[in-house]
């Protein structure tokens, strides 16, 4: 029985550590199909407070994600591409009690127990903005736990950038 529920703790917890929640909005008002063209914007991307190292990757990352849906980095670009980042420690608290309870005259037997984890939460933000009209058309938020190995990294930025990309351009249909 044991076994069996320490088993399913790591699919679940496992299961939950892959994961990016997504949020995204835009302006309705924009026409997507005329955007074929981005470059990123270094105002903006040089105030996130996350490492170079990690700025590169992401920036390659959405480089790629771009790229695979079309679009052409251009010095005159229709799209200026921007990022920000947000991180927060996370404490999750798991209360386990297991057994039978009272059964007649004798308490049955199980085990229970409080643990703890910690993790960081991270929010990347991708904003696109129409380089013409100098505002914001798009944004996307994605949120998930980040590995702490190190080798770890470029993996789950890429996972993180491709969810957030997938919804953009958004769908017109209505």
């Amino acid at each position: 029985m044991q076994q069996l529920f320490l088993t399913l703790t790591l699919v679940l917890l496992l299961a939950s550590c892959a994961s990016v929640d997504v949020a995204t909005d835009y302006d309705k008002n924009a026409n997507f199909v005329q955007y074929n063209t981005y470059a990123f914007y270094k105002p903006g991307i040089d105030q996130a407070e996350i490492s170079d190292l990690d700025k590169k990757r992401i920036l390659r990352a959405i480089d790629s994600e771009l790229t695979n849906k079309g679009m052409v980095k251009s010095e005159n670009p229709d799209v200026l591409i921007s990022i920000m980042t947000d991180a927060q420690e996370r404490v999750n608290i798991y209360q386990n009690n297991f057994g039978w309870g009272w059964g007649g005259p004798f308490w049955g037997g199980g085990f229970g127990g409080v643990t703890s984890s910690t993790t960081i939460e991270g929010k990347l933000f991708i904003d696109v903005i129409d380089n013409s009209k100098k505002e914001l058309i798009w944004q996307g938020i994605g949120t998930s736990s980040l590995p702490k190995k190190m080798e770890k990294k470029e993996e789950k930025i890429l996972m993180i950038v491709n969810e957030i990309l997938a919804e953009y351009p958004p769908s017109m249909e209505k």
